[in-house]
């Protein structure tokens, strides 16, 4: 079942290009945990509702891409608003497609709500304990993971294109949240959302080389390997391959301690829904990002 849920009557009207959702954001929920975690707050946003204007119609919630800073901090307040949280909960960093993971304070929060420069620079991996701050990372292909550990109430977002799939974002996420809250691999809970698909995203052996390895070097035996790399990627006649960047991630997250059962994956292609994101590569690089985010709501 598909753990990334939109509003069913709202999903119809995406298909109707004349639609008008005004300024109320159109988001996704990652429904399994919200229904049974009372004080998470999860999901991912769409392109749909906020102010902006074409490239960026109308929820880009990101101030890299060329869009109008006070329209992306409107967008930014919009969706705070709408989840129940203070516009100033909202905490990014500034991503670089590594794997350096922010562990963020009471102090920290905010940090980059207002412009780039106050972001947590070189981050794309955040990871909290306090409640009323909002993490958030930005998208438009790449593919966002969230954790959470329903028992140390510790929470982490990590922004995982392919250099950081293969850096091993998705363990450093795990290795942090050990260290720093006790958290216990066999508790946490993982989601991975929205990305291009393999149905999309065709890469040459430069990229291939790195993926490899994560499947090379598993310690299990081979009918397993051969199975999960089957799922991860698959050669096409031009020499190409395509990869599936969620199963990827899902493949590391199990080998970085996580169970199986504890790992939603999301089904949804950003590049084979236009009508209800924005990619990267379906757009030609000129495009807005979405957002997700995780946080715990204060009691």
């Amino acid at each position: 079942m598909e753990p990334f849920v939109l509003d069913k009557e709202l999903l119809e009207r995406t298909k109707n290009p004349n639609s008008d959702f005004g300024p109320d954001p159109l988001l996704l929920y990652v429904e399994p945990w919200t229904q049974q975690f009372e004080q998470l707050s999860v999901g991912f946003t769409t392109r749909h509702g906020g102010v902006g204007k074409v490239p960026y119609a109308t929820l880009n919630c990101a101030y890299h891409v060329g869009d109008d800073p006070e329209v992306v901090l409107n967008n930014r307040r919009l969706v705070t608003e709408k989840l129940g949280f203070a516009a100033e909960a909202w905490t990014c960093g500034e991503q670089v497609h590594g794997k350096h993971v922010a562990v963020i304070t009471a102090e920290d929060r905010s940090r980059g709500l207002l412009d780039r420069q106050s972001a947590l620079q070189d981050t794309d991996g955040l990871v909290t304990n306090v409640p009323g701050v909002l993490l958030t990372s930005f998208y438009a292909d790449c593919v966002p993971l969230y954790f959470y550990d329903p028992v140390q109430q510790a929470v982490g977002l990590a922004h995982a294109g392919w250099k950081g799939t293969v850096a091993g974002i998705a363990v450093s996420m795990v290795e942090t949240m050990e260290r720093e809250y006790g958290s216990r691999r066999q508790d946490i809970r993982a989601a991975i959302g929205p990305s291009i698909g393999d149905c999309c995203y065709e890469v040459d052996e430069a990229v291939m080389q790195h993926v490899r390895v994560w499947f090379d070097d598993f310690p299990v035996n081979d009918e397993y390997k051969d199975s999960a790399s089957k799922q991860a990627y698959r050669a096409v006649n031009n020499g190409k391959t395509m990869l599936n960047l969620k199963e990827c991630n899902r493949h590391i997250m199990m080998k970085a301690g996580i169970m199986p059962d504890h790992i939603e994956c999301t089904t949804w292609c950003t590049s084979c829904h236009p009508e209800l994101f924005f990619s990267y590569r379906k757009e030609s690089s000129v495009t807005g990002r979405m957002a997700s985010w995780i946080g715990l709501e204060e009691r």
